[in-house]
């Protein structure tokens, strides 16, 4: 049973962001300061990606642990009540993520996703965007 009531669940949801998040905000810092040059939320692009590095032709996903199911992650549990309302609300973000990754790799894009608990370690979080962006950097000169 949910301990908070109906009222206060939805006001707690609804504070739940898609963009602009803190993690988000983290990525595009250590981008930066790597100096790299991005878009954000680019509309036309399946997916509408998170961070748009058009000259490699890359883009970042930074997804939530729990909401895009992060395998192995503490946080990525599946909450007690509901459970099937859940569990098929958080397969179906997975699928979809899939799918806008695939539709994105046809068009030729390279497709990197930063998860919400890679970004609490800045330092692994920029040799991790280095050596993705590094490989690419090399395609395009």
């Amino acid at each position: 049973m949910d301990n908070l009531t109906k009222e206060r669940r939805s006001w707690n949801m609804s504070r739940i962001k898609g963009s602009n998040t803190g993690p988000e905000r983290i990525v595009r810092s250590v981008l930066h300061s790597m100096g790299y040059r991005f878009r954000l939320q680019r509309k036309d692009l399946p997916g509408k990606p998170d961070i748009t590095l058009t000259k490699y032709q890359t883009v970042v996903f930074v997804h939530g642990c729990f909401w895009h199911r992060h395998k192995g992650c503490k946080d990525a549990t599946l909450p007690k009540t509901r459970r099937t309302f859940w569990r098929n609300k958080l397969e179906g973000n997975a699928a979809r993520d899939r799918a806008k990754e695939r539709a994105l790799r046809i068009l030729g894009w390279k497709v990197l996703v930063i998860w919400e608990c890679e970004t609490t370690k800045t330092e692994q979080l920029t040799k991790k965007l280095f050596r993705f962006l590094a490989t690419k950097e090399a395609c395009t000169k």
